[in-house]
C-alpha cells in the first residue's frame, strides 16, 4: 500500500481535531476522490500525506513505506520527492519561465545534468500538451495551461503518488475535464492520483474510490452515486 492508515487522528496546526478514527489504504494506481464541505477536513487530510502536518496519534500511519507519526526532518524531501502535489492555486514561480519552473524544481531534486534536465522538461510537458509553452510567463498562461503546468511539475520525477487539493477549483468545466483526462491517464500508469473535490459532475465522468470528510468521521462512500446521494442529503 502506498498510503495506509488505521485509526488515525489529524488535528490542525492550532490543535484542534478535524477527523477522528481514519482508516484510508491507497494502492498503486489508484484513483481517489476525497469530497466533504469546506472546512471538513478535506486539505488537512491531504497535508499529512506529505508531512505538512503532522499525525501525531495512530494506531499505523505510512506513506510509501515511512511512518508519518515518527518521520525525522531530514527524510522528509526524499519522501516528498516521490509525491508529486498540485494545488488550486497552481503556485508556479511568477519571476520565471515554464521551462525555468521545471529546471528549478529539477535541480533542487538533485538532478545535475543539464542535457538530462532539458530532456525531462521536454517529456512531461509534452505528456500534458503543453510542448510549445516552455518560453512563456506563468501570467501568459490561462488557468488551464498554468494547471497542466503544474501537473507536469508534479510528474518530473516519476512519483509513485499525485495528491491534488481542489485542482480544478478555479477552472470552467471544459477545462476541468480536460486536467481530469490528464489525472485519469497518470493514473491509468500506475501513478496513484488523491484528490479532494467539490466538482460532483466529475466523478461520475471519471470513476473512482469516493471518500467523504463530515462531522469529524472519515469513510468510504464507494462511487459517484454514492457520492452524489450524501451531496443531495447535505442539501435537504
Amino acid at each position: 500500500m502506498l498510503i495506509d492508515y488505521k485509526n488515525a487522528n489529524i488535528d490542525q496546526t492550532d490543535g484542534k481535531r478535524v477527523l477522528a478514527g481514519v482508516d484510508f489504504t491507497v494502492g498503486e494506481g489508484a484513483f481517489v476522490y476525497i469530497i466533504g464541505r469546506v472546512g471538513s477536513g478535506k486539505s488537512s487530510l491531504l497535508k499529512t500525506i506529505y508531512n505538512e502536518l503532522d499525525i501525531d496519534e495512530a494506531d499505523k500511519a505510512e506513506v510509501l513505506g515511512c511512518d508519518m507519526t515518527a518521520i525525522r526532518r531530514k527524510d522528509v524531501p526524499a519522501l516528498r520527492r516521490q509525491i508529486g502535489i498540485v494545488f488550486q492555486d497552481f503556485q508556479l514561480l511568477a519571476d520565471r519561465s515554464v521551462f525555468r519552473n521545471l529546471s528549478f524544481v529539477l535541480k533542487a531534486t538533485g538532478w545535475k545534468e543539464k542535457q538530462e534536465r532539458r530532456q525531462r522538461i521536454e517529456e512531461v510537458l509534452e505528456a500534458v500538451g503543453m510542448s510549445d509553452k516552455s518560453r512563456q510567463m506563468p501570467h501568459e498562461l490561462s488557468g488551464g495551461e498554468q494547471q497542466r503546468i503544474a501537473i507536469a511539475r508534479a510528474i518530473l520525477n516519476h512519483p509513485r503518488l499525485i495528491v491534488a487539493d481542489e485542482p480544478t477549483g478555479n477552472l470552467d468545466p471544459e477545462t476541468a475535464r480536460g486536467i481530469m483526462q490528464l489525472f485519469k491517464g497518470i493514473s491509468e500508469q500506475g501513478t496513484a492520483v488523491v484528490m479532494s473535490t467539490h466538482n460532483m459532475p466529475l466523478l461520475d465522468q471519471f470513476p473512482g474510490i469516493v471518500y467523504r470528510c463530515e462531522g469529524g468521521r472519515f469513510y468510504e462512500v464507494g462511487d459517484a452515486e454514492g457520492a452524489l446521494s450524501a451531496a443531495e442529503a447535505d442539501n435537504d
